[in-house]
């Protein structure tokens, strides 16, 4: 196969979605509606991928970053006008040029490569990618000859009676052979209405080069999907959000409810895991085989090994080894190392904190920049005291540590190997290795005390 190339249309206002950030900056399923195209672009080895940038081209530059090129469309005159912008970058190379839409994020690689396979195959000039709808009133129409070759595209308000019965509408992506675009764009008018230079119109002018335009239609219409506002951001989300979840099903991960359960693109689930409802997996999130997540969990980013069972809880950049169980109701903060076998239990607070092999922290405790070495206790509303008001300090429990309820380990502080902390206790100093550290008042009972007390509701002689 030829070289491919790309060029994605970024440079519309998108008033319609009423909003400061960018169109193509809204996030469907986490990612930037504009970052899916690229994304999948990359997916497909493309060798030139150029964003044609306008409003808020520095918000969408800093977002995708260096991975592809941008031009920049400083009035926008059309969409034959903006890939015309990319021309320095393209215009004498040979290979297969890909037009899609910064608001188109729902394609799929699987569909690109069957229309560049479609269209290098009919050796065309162009292909349009098109849809079959069962209403396609206000789309343009696709007409073709006897051959099945597309003729034209006719917009709707120019359509005639017959060609308005058309089902096949235009999706606005193309497969050009490249060096033919570039010729075809340099015979756009504007003699238009708006005055604007139209795409559709280079169908024509290759017609009436001689070349061939062919039409290939999707599989699935609802790929299409350009979004121009709210609306169409949550339909595509919806799409997607399916998508997503039903191809982790069939590739082995068991999720009982669909419709409840969030799943980001990126993420990664190995097989017999069970996804519970309520599940929020975000980001990079990977999680490993034979899990059980939810339900309420909500993951970003968080790297979770095999048979983990986490439930009820929030975790941010963190990560989970094998055997371990998180919740219910725990919060797990960034840089937080979970490890083998470990027990993080209810009401629980993790703050770049590395837990050692078999550890168990049960309940209500805060655990902020520490050490806990293999096989310590945290006993029930243990708080490392980290932060004296201008620094984070560390606390260090090594391995067969036992700390009592309510205890208070005011870092920097060491717990030494098999160390006792006496329940209650606030520990300001390391304590040595097998000792046993108690740092609380001397009991004092002072008799007959409540006696002399007045109490509410009782008059005093």
């Amino acid at each position: 196969m030829s070289k491919i190339h790309a060029v994605v249309l970024a440079a519309g206002q998108g008033t319609r979605m009423k909003s400061k950030l960018h169109k193509v900056l809204h996030p469907v399923c986490g990612k930037p509606m504009v970052q899916h195209v690229v994304d999948t672009l990359a997916a497909m080895q493309v060798e030139d991928i150029v964003v044609v940038v306008g409003h808020g081209a520095d918000a969408v530059q800093a977002e995708l970053g260096d991975g592809v090129t941008y031009a920049r469309q400083e009035k926008q005159l059309g969409t034959a006008h903006a890939v015309q912008q990319a021309a320095p970058f393209l215009l004498d190379k040979e290979g297969t040029t890909f037009l899609l839409y910064g608001d188109v994020p729902l394609l799929s690689v699987e569909t690109l490569t069957a229309l560049r396979s479609y269209h290098e195959e009919q050796q065309a000039a162009a292909t349009v990618l098109t849809a079959v709808l069962p209403n396609p009133t206000g789309y343009g129409r696709i007409v073709r000859n006897e051959t099945g070759e597309v003729l034209r595209i006719v917009e709707h308000k120019d359509a005639s009676s017959e060609e308005r019965a058309i089902q096949e509408i235009n999706t606005g992506i193309y497969c050009f052979d490249n060096l033919k675009l570039w010729k075809a764009l340099k015979e756009v008018k504007n003699d238009n209405v708006q005055g604007e230079y139209y795409l559709t119109d280079c169908v024509g002018i290759l017609r009436n080069q001689g070349e061939k335009v062919v039409g290939f239609a999707a599989d699935d219409p609802d790929e299409t999907m350009g979004i121009n506002d709210r609306v169409q951001l949550s339909e595509a989300e919806a799409y997607l959000r399916r998508r997503i979840v039903v191809g982790h099903m069939r590739n082995g991960v068991t999720i009982i409810d669909p419709s409840s359960t969030y799943i980001e693109t990126d993420v990664s689930i190995g097989a017999d895991t069970i996804i519970q409802p309520g599940t929020f997996l975000r980001g990079r999130t990977t999680i490993g085989t034979d899990c059980v997540i939810g339900p309420q969990a909500d993951l970003t980013d968080v790297k979770v090994e095999d048979n983990v069972s986490i439930t009820y809880a929030v975790m941010v950049e963190a990560s989970v080894a094998a055997q371990a169980t998180v919740g219910p109701y725990a919060y797990v903060r960034p840089g937080s190392e979970i490890g083998p076998g470990v027990k993080i239990g209810d009401f629980v607070e993790l703050k770049n904190a590395k837990i050692g092999e078999g550890s168990k922290i049960p309940h209500l405790s805060y655990v902020g920049d520490a050490e806990i070495g293999a096989g310590v206790n945290i006993g029930c509303g243990t708080i490392t005291v980290n932060y004296d008001g201008a620094v984070k300090h560390k606390t260090v429990v090594d391995d067969g540590a036992f700390v009592g309820c309510n205890t208070n380990l005011v870092a920097p502080v060491k717990v030494g190997k098999n160390a006792y902390v006496a329940a209650g206790s606030t520990i300001h100093q390391d304590v040595p290795d097998d000792a046993l550290a108690i740092a609380r008042e001397r009991q004092v009972n002072k008799l007959d005390y409540a006696n002399r007390m007045p109490r509410k509701g009782k008059k005093q002689s």
